[in-house]
């Protein structure tokens, strides 16, 4: 049987652990939201929908997530340890997260960062 190529997909995730971050800024939700919406546009991504929820009670942080059309953007912030945690997905040629990842860490201003990537790309057959 011969397998015949349909389509090439195109994945890019990237994700970092943000330390030594300002407690008033990563427990400010519409700080959060607005973020993710102006990180989205700088990275050329369509927002589908963005929700944003308190978690924990006092101690607890912040998780928001816009739904992208290429995929997602996720905060989740822990104001108690000021840290945070970001994760970005995309698909295809014209979205570049690392823009968005670069924009959300200049406005949080962390103090240590750690990163990671994959490589989610592959071939439709």
């Amino acid at each position: 049987m011969t397998q015949v190529h349909l389509n090439q997909i195109i994945g890019k995730h990237i994700y970092a652990n943000l330390y030594g971050c300002d407690p008033t800024l990563i427990d400010d939700e519409a700080f959060l939201r607005n973020l993710i919406i102006d990180a989205a546009k700088i990275a050329k991504m369509n927002i589908w929908d963005i929700k944003t929820w308190r978690f924990g009670g006092e101690k607890g942080g912040i998780s928001a997530i816009a739904l992208i059309l290429e995929s997602h953007i996720a905060i989740h912030t822990w104001k108690e340890y000021n840290y945070a945690t970001v994760d970005i997905f995309t698909c295809g040629e014209k979205s570049d997260p690392e823009l968005a990842l670069n924009y959300i860490i200049s406005k949080i201003n962390p103090k240590y960062i750690t990163r990671g990537f994959a490589d989610r790309s592959g071939s439709i057959f």
